[in-house]
């Protein structure tokens, strides 16, 4: 397996004309030791269909394909999306048969786009769409069993953090109600080309059964949405729009065995579950309540 480093790298973004953009994310890995480690790391196993969202000039593609059955690229650019075969039967045409590359937006990918039911994700993910890529791909792919990404370490630190951190938010709980989240370790800067004016970190995702509850995902991402827009405030101020008023906001919570007074971040995803259980069906239809699809 000849994987890419620093000059190879280079050597075919310039041959491309490829000037890696902040707009779409782009920075590459140029460390052979990092991408192995995120396939270590990732416990993707022979059998394992992995999709890979930003593979980018293909560092960590290399180091994936013979871990596993095959891999699903969901690549942007259209440069980069037609390259990717390319590179990949030049310098490893024994495993080439194993990619199949996918020229899309990840946040608009589903099943169907893809062609396949992936079991694993692991990517080096964009950092400007990290955590809206993780939730959708969650949410419309629930074959993935596990997942291994590279996000900036600040989403990393916010994807796993805990109730009652200061950090604990909308990402936390939402990743939450599909995986069991943590940290899984933390990246430089100088594995990058560009090296990003950011340090990066590994966050490992299992999947675990949502909470068991009769309201729906969706009722249940209002819930956690409305806390966290005014986070600073009580949840019985802070829930008063998503429930009708704050008399109507301080009964669900009464009803869910919440004190009105608490705040978003020291709720567990299964005590917003109970939260959206008990709002009054009338709240459904409140201006502005609708429309919105949670991410």
């Amino acid at each position: 397996m000849s994987l890419l480093g620093p000059v190879e790298v280079r050597s075919l973004a310039e041959r491309l004309n490829i000037r890696p953009t902040k707009k779409l994310g782009q920075n590459f890995v140029i460390d052979g030791g990092t991408v192995r480690r995120i396939v270590r790391l990732s416990g993707v196993a022979p059998h394992d269909v992995a999709i890979e969202v930003g593979p980018g000039l293909g560092s960590l593609t290399l180091a994936l394909l013979p871990e596993v059955a095959e891999v699903v690229a969901v690549e942007i650019d259209p440069v980069l999306a037609q390259q990717l075969p390319l590179t990949v039967a030049e310098r490893a045409p024994e495993v080439a048969g194993r990619l199949t590359v996918v020229h899309a937006d990840a946040l608009k990918v589903g099943p169907a786009e893809l062609g396949t039911e992936p079991t694993a994700l692991v990517a080096n993910l964009p950092y400007n769409v990290s955590v809206p890529v993780v939730l959708h791909l969650l949410e419309v792919l629930p074959s993935l069993r596990r997942g291994l990404v590279m996000v900036q370490s600040e989403v990393a630190d916010r994807l796993a953090a805990a109730p009652g951190s200061r950090i604990y938010g909308v990402p936390s709980v939402k990743a939450a109600w599909y995986a069991d989240v943590r940290r899984a370790g933390p990246v430089g800067r100088n594995v990058f080309w560009p090296a990003p004016n950011v340090d990066s970190g590994l966050v490992s995702l299992v999947r675990r059964e949502p909470p068991v509850t009769t309201a729906t995902r969706e009722e249940v991402f209002a819930a956690i949405d409305a806390a966290f827009a005014q986070r600073r405030k009580t949840l019985r101020a802070a829930l008063a729009s998503w429930a009708g008023t704050a008399a109507a906001a301080e009964k669900a919570l009464l009803g869910a065995g919440i004190d009105p007074s608490a705040r978003g971040e020291q709720l567990r995803v299964e005590d917003f579950a109970r939260i959206a259980e008990q709002r009054a069906p009338a709240a459904a239809h409140q201006p502005g309540q609708t429309g919105r699809r949670p991410r």
